[in-house]
């Protein structure tokens, strides 16, 4: 019987010893020119991780949290420039009123973390894309002052240069977020845009296309999404950018967001890498 806990300790460090050389061996085989340059993430499975851990669901929001940190650490670590998360969807906010105050509570601390987290050396671009008319006062004017204060705004010093230094990894933060209101919102600023020019409704809808609804998106001016990956085991879009995917892969993992591991996105990485793009063609 006493032998049963060096045992466990020896299998498990046995464990973490193959993880780090498989790790190691899926790092070195990844083609750097089939890195994705965005992608989305639907961090999905706080609350089932928190129920079989027997902790209260706030436990799990918590953990997610701390996942969300290391992740944009491992996007660093492999220069992908842009990463979209999808943290608070518009159907979330029918979830309990204790459970939505812990978790904008979790989420603002999370906000302050990647603010103030400089992987690499440089700093993280906070971008919030939603509603935050739907949002709390005080977690919609922490989400306006990150955006500020990370440079999601630009800012111009004296001389009209740029200002601050260029982020390591630009993070939209989908919070209150759902993907037909984006679209919905993208044609009401056009066709608001479109008024204030003088422009008719015949006109408007003659020149309507794709490219202008783009250009009104909550992410415009960024590439969509090479890559969405949805933890959980879960196999279902719920909304996520819906227009900006069209063309996206996915990637289904098994674990739970907490569970996720550095292999685990490894291995994504690799299978995006096998795939063969068409774009429609």
């Amino acid at each position: 019987m006493t032998e049963r806990g060096p045992i466990k300790r020896s299998l498990r460090g046995l464990t973490h010893v193959a993880y780090a050389v498989y790790e190691r061996r899926l790092r070195t085989e990844l083609n750097s020119d089939r890195i994705p340059q965005h992608i989305g993430v639907m961090v999905d499975g706080n609350r089932r991780w928190a129920k079989l851990a027997g902790a209260p669901t706030a436990a799990g929001h918590r953990a997610g949290a701390d996942k969300i940190v290391e992740f944009i650490g491992w996007c660093a670590e492999l220069n992908i420039p842009t990463v979209t998360l999808y943290m608070l969807s518009t159907d979330n906010m029918n979830r309990s009123e204790d459970e939505l105050e812990q978790l904008m509570e979790i989420i603002g601390d999370t906000l302050d973390r990647l603010a103030e987290s400089r992987p690499g050396g440089r700093p993280v671009r906070v971008h919030p894309v939603g509603q935050p008319e739907l949002l709390p006062e005080p977690l919609a004017a922490k989400l306006w002052d990150i955006t500020t204060a990370t440079g999601a705004i630009p800012r111009v010093s004296a001389d009209g240069e740029p200002a601050g230094e260029d982020p390591c990894v630009h993070v939209n933060v989908a919070v209150g977020y759902g993907g037909r209101q984006e679209i919905v919102d993208a044609v009401k600023d056009l066709l608001r845009d479109a008024g204030k020019r003088g422009r008719t409704l015949a006109e408007v809808a003659e020149e309507l296309s794709p490219g202008r609804i783009s250009d009104w998106l909550y992410t415009r001016g960024q590439p969509d999404p090479d890559l969405i990956i949805r933890t959980s085991g879960e196999q279902r879009l719920s909304g996520f950018l819906m227009w900006q995917s069209a063309y996206s892969e996915f990637y289904f993992a098994e674990a739970l967001w907490p569970d996720f591991r550095r292999v685990d996105f490894l291995r994504a990485l690799r299978d995006f890498a096998t795939r063969q793009r068409r774009f429609g063609s």
